[in-house]
C-alpha cells in the first residue's frame, strides 16, 4: 500500500520532543520527502534530526520560540525556502502552566493565548497563503486539548486558549473548503510523554511511580502514546481521509458529558 504522505513537505512545532516528535517520525515514515521540525532548544535538534532521516525523510530544524510574536511566521517563511513550499502542517507547541480563574496573571494569560492560540493562528495564515499561492491543496492538523470542554479549575487560561483554537480550527476550514485545504482538529487526552512527567512533577508534586498509578486508574488501563496520537494525526493529514474538514475529533478514553 501507498505511504500516507508520499512526497509531502510536512512542518510540525514543538517537534524535537514528544508527541511533535512521533509526528514527525510518523510523517517520515509514511514517505514524507522533506519535515521541519521546530523547537526551543537547539540541543535537542541533532537527535532528532538524525531519527528522522533514519526513516528516509530529509530533515530539517528550525530553532524559534513560536509564542514570540514573528517567529511562528518565520518558521513556515524557513520550510518554503529549504523545500519551496508546505504541503501539511501540525501545530502541536503548547503551554501546559497552571493558573485558575482567580490566581492566573495579565502575564499567563499571555503567555497561554501566544503559544495556543496565536501562534497556531499565524503559522496557518502563512501555510495557507503558501497553498493558495500555489493553487495546491494541503493538510493541516491541530493539536488541541479535552480540556477544552471545560477541564479543571487550574487549567483556566490553557482551557481559553485551545477552546479559541477549536472554533479557529472550524473557522479556517469552512473559509478554505474550496481551496481544497483540509484543517483539522484533534482533542487528545491524558497522554505519557516526558513533558507530562515535568508537569506533574512541576505542579502536582508527583513522585516517581505517578504513571504507574495514573494508569491504572484509566479505562483501558494505560494513558495514550504519542506514537498512538501520531498515527492519527497522520492519517488526518494523508489523502485517506478522505474529504474530512473542519472536525474536532476527541481522542480520549473517557467520553464527555456521559456519567454513572
Amino acid at each position: 500500500m501507498r505511504p500516507l504522505l508520499t512526497d509531502r513537505v510536512v512542518l510540525v512545532t514543538a517537534g524535537t520532543q514528544g508527541l511533535g516528535l512521533a509526528v514527525a517520525e510518523a510523517a517520515a515514515r509514511e514517505g514524507a520527502a522533506g519535515v521541519v521540525i521546530v523547537g526551543r532548544s537547539e540541543s535537542k535538534l541533532p537527535d532528532a534530526l538524525a531519527r528522522i532521516e533514519a526513516l528516509g525523510a530529509v530533515a530539517h530544524g528550525v530553532v524559534a520560540d513560536v509564542g514570540v510574536p514573528g517567529e511562528a511566521e518565520r518558521v513556515v517563511a524557513e520550510t518554503i525556502a529549504r523545500f519551496g513550499r508546505v504541503d501539511s502542517l501540525v501545530n502541536a507547541a503548547g503551554a501546559t502552566s497552571r493558573g485558575s480563574l482567580l490566581d492566573t496573571t495579565r502575564a499567563l494569560l499571555d503567555e497561554h493565548l501566544s503559544v495556543n492560540l496565536v501562534a497556531p493562528f499565524m503559522t496557518m495564515q502563512a501555510a495557507v497563503t503558501n497553498m493558495r499561492d500555489r493553487g495546491a491543496p494541503g493538510t493541516i492538523v491541530n493539536i488541541l486539548s479535552m480540556s477544552m470542554h471545560g477541564g479543571q479549575p487550574y487549567l483556566a487560561p490553557y482551557v481559553a486558549a485551545k477552546a479559541g483554537l477549536a472554533g479557529l480550527t472550524k473557522n479556517a476550514a469552512f473559509a478554505h473548503r474550496f481551496d481544497r485545504i483540509r484543517i483539522n482538529g484533534l482533542n487528545i487526552g491524558w497522554t505519557a510523554t516526558p513533558g507530562e512527567s515535568v508537569t506533574q512533577q512541576r505542579f502536582h508534586g508527583a513522585d516517581d511511580d505517578w504513571l504507574a498509578r495514573a494508569e491504572a486508574a484509566q479505562p483501558m488501563g494505560k494513558l495514550g502514546r504519542p506514537d498512538e496520537i501520531a498515527d492519527a494525526v497522520v492519517f488526518l493529514l494523508s489523502d485517506r481521509s478522505g474529504v474530512v474538514t473542519g472536525s474536532i475529533i476527541d481522542w480520549d478514553q473517557n467520553v464527555p458529558g456521559a456519567h454513572e
